[in-house]
């Protein structure tokens, strides 16, 4: 009975640990998981411990032992499969497969990038974000002392809006086991473009999330509902209503046991509620906004440049070979999140060849051929006009400014804070716009495409035409320092500008005069070419 006893003891203490390595190291039970393998490695040696103690072996009955060679040679087989599996799934000897994996289209830049108006373009980066995050939790008295901010940061498209949002989490254990039970009551909402930023109170708390423990935590939660999924990184998003929800990619190999990751399913997960919607990549709903992180995306694209002509003309002749450049960042697209990169040649020198557009939701991908500078080389003339101030510039936003591919840069000072804006021309990296807001930067920058021949002043096709009548209305502006008269006359419902520089006899002009003008017809107000006063009516 006690031998039968410690046996069974024995057994439920394997079960236990088992249990709690699978509790605690959540391993997808799937052949295409590493986590899965290692489980199994740990499964025979403790197999092998259990049968060398149940035996009693001595080092020489060890070498002897047919039983504990048998299940040596189970654990020698699974660790030459995952090898072997490793290997052939490899881009060495699979490199068409892995070049293959992504489809790349060739777009055109001024047809699929708008110009956009001041108010939609992403200002903020990650870094700028965070500093306005961590303020705005620091302001609510309420709640800082038993919350932090999360670092994820996840930039979305909310109502049309370019925007970062992140949830709370637990500042600690005991301040989750005192909050734990009304779960987490807020997240944080950046607006990239304006720069407000919102602590969005919720109805009810998040109880699912990276921070909470035991069987609430969103990695647990995610592993007991689908056991053999092997999840992507994880995103936290919030729908058009903005409630919160954590977007969950499930990788899937395309090559072999370990190789060719991309996405083929997307679990949503509720995290207040924790009910959890499981979809094809196809059919995710279209708010969310990332199902393929960024790195996988570049990691693809990188594959898709580098082994056109094989795994060892990429290391070795490197012929054709393209790669994207160090860094990437996001355009808001159509209601979707694109990654941008530039791309370059796989020897690294100082010139994109391109650049690519990647959609986080669908892997649509679309390359650019505009050559010009790197993002880097872009960042260091930025850098280099306000040197005198030692402001660091921020990786580049890639913007269509008059039909000009534009490397948009915020300029921040030691602090973290956006102090200045500029704007690179990619073909010509050395026209440079500094501003103290974005319009002011778009302005210098245009003058500089002007004055470099970039840009041409369009030829006015407008007709000249003459009106003669009575002045029956006259009234004084000032238009960018210079003054300016607007009168109307009588019989026209027009309002004609008249420069002070150009007609100085204007000021000498009252209601009642009757005058002379030949002008061009404008949106606003009518261009005066010149003006001439006939005769004084009494």
């Amino acid at each position: 009975m006690k031998k039968i006893g410690g046996k069974i003891a024995v057994v439920l203490a394997v079960i236990a640990l088992l249990g709690v390595y699978y509790y605690v190291a959540l391993p997808a039970v799937n052949i295409h998981a590493t986590e899965f393998w290692i489980f199994l490695v740990i499964l025979v040696v403790l197999a092998a411990l259990i049968y060398v103690r149940k035996k009693k072996l001595n080092r020489y009955e060890m070498k002897e032992s047919k039983g504990l060679k048998a299940i040596l040679t189970v654990l020698v087989v699974i660790v030459a499969v995952y090898l072997l599996g490793s290997l052939l799934s490899s881009p060495i000897v699979n490199a068409k497969k892995y070049q293959k994996l992504m489809k790349v289209e060739t777009g055109e830049f001024t047809k699929d990038i708008e110009e956009l108006s001041f108010d939609q373009i992403p200002l903020l980066d990650r870094d700028s974000a965070t500093l306005l995050g961590n303020r705005k939790m620091g302001s609510m008295v309420d709640m800082v002392s038993q919350f932090e901010v999360d670092e994820l940061y996840s930039q979305i498209n909310y109502q049309d809006r370019p925007v970062r949002v992140s949830p709370l989490k637990y500042a600690s254990v005991i301040k989750w086991f005192t909050n734990q039970s009304d779960g987490i009551p807020a997240y944080i909402k950046i607006d990239m473009a304006t720069q407000n930023t919102e602590l969005v109170k919720l109805e009810k708390g998040m109880k699912y999330t990276t921070s909470d423990h035991f069987n609430r935590n969103i990695y647990r939660h995610l592993r007991f509902k689908y056991p053999t999924y092997i999840f992507n990184d994880l995103s936290f998003e919030v729908d058009e209503e903005g409630t919160p929800y954590w977007v969950c990619p499930v990788k899937k190999y395309n090559i072999g046991l370990f190789g060719g990751v991309t996405v083929d399913r997307v679990v949503l997960c509720n995290a207040v509620t924790g009910e959890t919607v499981d979809y094809k990549v196809k059919d995710v709903p279209q708010w969310v906004d990332r199902v393929y992180s960024a790195d996988l995306l570049v990691q693809l694209y990188d594959y898709y440049g580098t082994l056109k002509h094989g795994y060892f003309n990429s290391v070795l002749g490197q012929k054709d070979c393209l790669a994207t450049t160090d860094g990437y960042n996001y355009l808001a697209i159509n209601d979707d999140v694109w990654v941008y990169t530039g791309v370059t040649s796989i020897t690294g020198d100082q010139s994109n060849v391109g650049f690519v557009l990647m959609n986080q939701r669908t892997m649509e991908t679309k390359f650019y051929e505009v050559e010009g500078a790197t993002e880097a080389s872009a960042m260091s003339s930025a850098e280099g006009q306000v040197q005198n101030l030692k402001y660091v510039a921020t990786f580049p936003l890639l913007l269509n400014i008059s039909g000009e591919p534009t490397y948009f840069i915020a300029l921040k000072d030691d602090a973290g804070l956006v102090k200045k804006y500029a704007m690179v021309n990619v073909q010509k990296y050395q026209i440079v716009a500094i501003g103290d807001t974005v319009s002011e930067c778009e302005s210098v920058y245009t003058d500089l495409m002007y004055e470099n021949g970039i840009k041409e002043e369009e030829e006015d096709v407008r007709e000249v035409q003459t009106i003669t009548a009575p002045i029956t209305k006259i009234a004084q502006g000032v238009v960018e320092g210079n003054s300016h008269y607007y009168i109307m006359v009588e019989g026209s419902d027009d309002i004609f500008d008249v420069s002070v520089v150009d007609f100085i006899d204007i000021i000498r002009y009252n209601v009642g005069d009757q005058v002379t003008i030949e002008y061009k017809e404008g949106e606003k107000s009518n261009t005066v070419l010149s003006l001439t006063e006939v005769k004084t009516i009494q």
